[in-house]
């Protein structure tokens, strides 16, 4: 689950810095019937601060009243939401650095001493994450030790645990 914003992983155009972090506040600018919106975002070197565009030239009645208020109200929640969404970044050409900002809950370690073990992995973000890691550090091992696990046959699973991976998945560890 994470555990705060992304790095949002963009040049500043102030300096040659690619790190900017969200600043938790939306700029919602008015021309006549019209509202541009952007996700202000702060360079991690120098300070200055970089638009993230959300919504371009929308009309105001086209955009429901629930999301001008949560705008307006600067929602934390829908600062995470933005950041996550694929049309955003790819508008922005940005990417999101998830390095320290998610933590791992695994319910307790009574769950080890098992012989056989079957494991559901539950994203609660879009969070790009190594699976060999994840069951590194839910069982208390290296990850070289689950390398050895998954060659072995000891750790197997249906979707690949090599990589990276953002949604759901699963594995049986057989001790």
């Amino acid at each position: 689950m994470p555990t705060c914003l992304p790095i949002v992983r963009r040049r500043c155009h102030a300096c040659p810095s690619q790190r900017l972090r969200a600043s938790g506040k939306f700029r919602v600018n008015a021309n006549h019937k019209l509202l541009d919106v952007w996700l202000l975002a702060l360079c991690s070197a120098c300070g200055e601060t970089a638009k993230l565009t959300v919504l371009e030239r929308m009309t105001v009645r086209s955009i429901p009243p629930e999301l001008l208020d949560r705008l307006h109200a600067n929602d934390p929640g829908l600062i995470a939401e933005l950041l996550q969404d694929p049309a955003v970044q790819h508008q922005n050409r940005l990417a999101l650095d998830w390095t320290d900002a998610w933590r791992l809950d695994t319910g307790g370690s009574d769950h080890l001493d098992l012989d056989v073990i079957d494991v559901a992995v539950r994203n609660a973000a879009r969070i790009p994450v190594r699976p060999t890691r994840l069951i590194a550090e839910g069982c208390g091992v290296s990850r070289g030790e689950v390398d050895r696990l998954i060659a072995e046959g000891k750790i197997v699973s249906a979707f690949r645990l090599s990589g990276k991976l953002t949604g759901d998945f699963t594995f049986t560890l057989k001790r």
